[in-house]
């Protein structure tokens, strides 16, 4: 697979999951917000007369909480308690209160327990009460109340109120004290909590998005199992046929009174040193030299000319796989800017680098030594005569420009 279909795989499925996060995400908000739960405080002020001073106390603590379907309004009275200690609780129908003064409002005193809050304050409102305080029975906070949930009740105030604050009161009543309260409205809260439905569908969008990711993952790392694998093979294929190109070039040995080891003769563009006799040099299809231990690690990685970058695979007419096409560096007529008129060397009849090492045809008649044995050995059949004549062909453009 392609590097750039790699990328954009990748791309795609990291924006998938960025998108599906956030819809998540969006989505545990909202359950998070609709399921919430608003209920209100009730202040409980309570007066009486203090039988060891004979002073009115007055008690006013924010300690109570409006039933969830109890209207939210004022209520207030005198506190009565269930006559007999078993009907504390109010779950009996047939509960009695002690009389209460006529056309005075009054306010039950009831215990939580044994029944639903439902009950209690329905069997309270048959008796007329203008409100129902239930203190928390049994509770593990000495302050905890709760909502209490009471549906169909009318329009009777119901409030909770912990319970050492009820037994204060009820013990002030077993001491025959009259005892006044009053309920106000305190303040309003809005509690948001996390419900079942919200967790599991939490759980259950994660579970999914870490399935995504991990076999995003896999595909991603399959996909760069396989294009390494693919790009090393096409490596492989490549450093064969640039073995079997460099069998094909020409060597030669320089030797002591040759052009190239003249002072000023050009040196070496890979090394950069001057060429010495003994020095063996390998001819490229496009007429540039280097030394053969120069030169040789180069075309094995690359393929190509150090100087004029020409594709020594196209000139010498090597097949080579078309998926090694991408491993393949420019042919040589891109990088000097025209065609090349050579169709065997795919080099140009003219060479434009002034610092390009060019092998004289008068010099070559002359100070060119033979071939090196090796070249002499790979230069047979009709490969070796192709390269001979792009050489003669560049050999000849040469000296027409001369003539010119």
């Amino acid at each position: 697979m392609a590097p750039s279909l790699i990328r954009a795989c990748r791309s795609l499925a990291l924006s998938t999951w960025l998108v599906s996060f956030c819809f998540v995400h969006l989505l545990c908000l909202d359950f998070t917000v609709a399921e919430k739960e608003e209920w209100y405080t009730a202040f409980v002020n309570i007066t009486y007369l203090d039988p060891v001073t004979s002073q009115v106390r007055t008690e006013k603590t924010e300690c109570g909480r409006y039933g969830e379907h109890s209207p939210k309004k004022e209520a207030r009275g005198q506190v009565l308690v269930p006559a007999l200690l078993q009907d504390r609780q109010a779950c009996d129908p047939n509960i009695r209160f002690p009389p209460a003064p006529p056309n005075t409002p009054w306010v039950a005193l009831v215990a939580a327990g044994n029944c639903t809050y439902r009950e209690k304050i329905r069997h309270v409102a048959n008796h007329n009460a203008s409100a129902v305080v239930i203190y928390n029975v049994g509770s593990s906070s000495a302050n905890d109340t709760i909502t209490m949930s009471h549906s169909d009740t009318g329009d009777v105030v119901a409030i909770m109120i912990p319970e050492p604050k009820g037994r204060e009161i009820v013990a002030l009543l077993e001491q025959r004290i009259l005892v006044m309260l009053q309920i106000t409205i305190g303040t309003r809260n809005l509690q948001k909590y996390v419900s079942r439905t919200s967790v599991v569908f939490v759980s259950i969008s994660f579970i999914v998005l870490m399935i995504i990711s991990l076999a995003w993952l896999v595909f991603y790392y399959i996909q760069r199992f396989r294009y390494a694998n693919a790009r090393d093979r096409n490596q492989r294929r490549l450093g064969d046929a640039a073995k079997k190109a460099m069998s094909k070039l020409q060597l030669r040995t320089i030797k002591r009174g040759d052009k190239e080891t003249e002072s000023d003769s050009d040196n070496c563009a890979v090394c950069i040193e001057g060429y010495k006799p003994n020095d063996v040099v390998r001819i490229l299809p496009c007429r540039h030299f280097f030394h053969k231990h120069c030169v040789d690690p180069w075309l094995q990685d690359h393929r190509t000319c150090p100087m004029c970058k020409m594709n020594i695979l196209k000139a010498l007419g090597i097949p080579f796989s078309a998926d090694c096409s991408d491993e393949v560096l420019p042919d040589y007529d891109m990088s000097v800017g025209g065609p090349p008129t050579n169709p065997i060397s795919g080099a140009s009849e003219i060479t434009v680098n002034e610092s390009s090492v060019v092998l004289d045809p008068v010099g070559r008649g002359t100070n060119l030594s033979p071939l090196h044995p090796e070249a002499e050995s790979t230069l047979q059949g009709g490969e070796s005569q192709g390269v001979l004549s792009g050489l003669v062909s560049a050999d000849q453009a040469e000296c027409s420009l001369g003539s010119g």
